[in-house]
């Protein structure tokens, strides 16, 4: 098992390329310029993941109009990113992180345990990626049913702070 990262606000987001939903490959530097909403979530059609989505779907013009790019990523593959995302008509890219490389750069990946089970996966963590590549916000607890109000409170706030 990898030691786990723990990045910071201010660092640099690590750079990555991954297969969406819709075919095409991925990257975070295509969004340089741009706010990116990172979130990462452990599986496609489960009910904290699919209450999250969905907020992130309700609040998309909102996210649309602080000029951000949504972003989602899980280890599932991208025909079942691209059969999640047309079922409750997600507006965003869902990115295919299989062997859980992207997940683990941004310390999003771990040991986990549910129902007496131990296992690995991808932990339900958010992060705030500003024009320049920079994490301007980090999210470890997240509560599905309010986390995109969240997030976009705090991206007007942040917006608003940076020149």
């Amino acid at each position: 098992m990898r030691e786990a990262v723990e990045l910071a606000v201010g660092q640099p987001a690590p750079e990555f390329s991954l297969p969406g939903g819709d075919g095409q490959t991925v990257s975070l530097a295509q969004f340089r310029g741009q706010w990116v909403v990172l979130y990462f979530y452990p599986r496609d059609n489960t009910p904290g993941c699919t209450t999250e989505a969905c907020g992130f779907r309700d609040a998309y013009p909102q996210l649309q109009q602080l000029q951000a790019v949504v972003l989602g990523i899980s280890g599932d593959t991208v025909a079942s990113h691209a059969k999640f995302s047309r079922k409750y008509h997600l507006p965003f890219l869902l990115l295919a992180d299989i062997e859980g490389q992207v997940a683990r750069a941004y310390g999003s990946y771990g040991p986990k345990k549910f129902m007496g089970k131990s296992d690995e996966g991808v932990f339900r963590h958010t992060f705030i990626i500003d024009p320049q590549g920079r994490i301007a916000q980090i999210y470890r607890k997240v509560k599905p049913e309010t986390h995109a109000q969240q997030v976009q409170q705090d991206l007007a706030r942040l917006q608003n702070l940076c020149p």
